[in-house]
C-alpha cells in the first residue's frame, strides 16, 4: 500500500511537470495575447476564465503570469498605476479539488499586496470556481476577455458511444486511448464526438452570451511590442 501511494504521488508530480512545460512553451504567445487584448480596449474590469485550472500549483501560477503581463503593461505602455480590476472564473469538474486553490488564495493576495505597497500597480482581483463542463454554458453574459486552456481540450466529458458493439462490449480491449492495435473504428468514434462538442464548445465562447467584445476588439488593431 505505501509503495502504491509512493508511485501515484510521483505520477503526481511527473503530471504537473509536463503540463508545467507545455504552459511555459506557449507562455510568451499567452503573455502577448493578454497585452494586446488590453491595449486595444483598456477596460476597466477584465474577465479571465481558465478552463481546466486542476488543482495543483500551475493553476494560480498561469493567473499570476496573466495579471502581471497587464500590469507591466498598464506601466511602461500606458503610463498607469491603476490597473483594472479582475475576474477570475476558474473551471474544472465537479471533482476537481477546488478548496485546495481556495486554500492558497490567502497566500496568492499576499504576493498583489505586496507590489502595492511598494508603489506597484493595484489591482483588486476576484477568484471563483465554476465547476461543471466547459462543453456547455458555464458563466454569465459578456464576462469574458480572455479565455485560457491548456492540457485540457483533449478530455472528454463521455465515453463515445462507437466504442461499445452490440454486446456493450468495448472494441478498444485493453486501453483507454487510441494504440496502434486499436481498430479504426476507435478513432472514427473518437474524431466524430471531438467534432461534435469541439464546434459546441466555440460556438458557446465565441457566442456574444459569454464573450465581452468591444468595437475596438472587432478592428482587430495589432500593436507591436519589443
Amino acid at each position: 500500500m505505501e509503495m502504491r501511494k509512493i508511485y501515484v504521488v510521483h505520477l503526481y508530480v511527473a503530471l504537473l511537470f509536463i503540463q508545467k512545460k507545455a504552459s511555459d512553451l506557449v507562455k510568451h504567445i499567452t503573455i502577448e495575447t493578454v497585452q494586446q487584448l488590453y491595449l486595444t480596449t483598456t477596460p476597466k474590469s477584465i474577465g479571465i476564465a481558465d478552463l481546466g485550472c486542476s488543482s495543483g500549483p500551475n493553476t494560480l501560477s498561469v493567473i499570476k503570469d496573466i495579471i502581471q503581463a497587464v500590469q507591466r503593461t498598464s506601466l511602461k505602455m500606458l503610463q498607469q498605476a491603476r490597473t483594472p480590476e479582475f475576474r477570475v472564473y476558474l473551471n474544472d469538474l465537479p471533482t476537481n479539488d477546488f478548496n485546495s486553490i481556495f486554500k492558497s488564495l490567502p497566500d496568492f493576495s499576499k504576493e498583489f499586496n505586496k507590489d502595492r505597497n511598494g508603489g506597484g500597480c493595484t489591482s483588486s482581483i476576484f477568484i471563483g470556481g465554476y465547476p461543471g463542463s466547459f462543453y456547455g454554458r458555464l458563466f454569465p453574459n459578456s464576462c469574458l476577455h480572455f479565455v485560457y486552456s491548456s492540457y485540457s481540450l483533449h478530455w472528454l466529458s463521455r465515453i463515445p458511444p462507437g466504442l461499445y458493439n452490440e454486446q456493450g462490449k468495448s472494441i478498444n480491449r485493453g486501453t483507454v486511448h487510441i494504440t496502434k492495435t486499436s481498430p479504426l473504428e476507435v478513432s472514427i468514434a473518437y474524431s466524430k464526438q471531438f467534432k461534435e462538442f469541439g464546434i459546441k464548445l466555440l460556438f458557446y465562447l465565441c457566442s456574444r452570451r459569454q464573450l465581452s467584445l468591444s468595437k475596438k476588439m472587432k478592428k482587430g488593431k495589432k500593436v507591436e511590442f519589443e
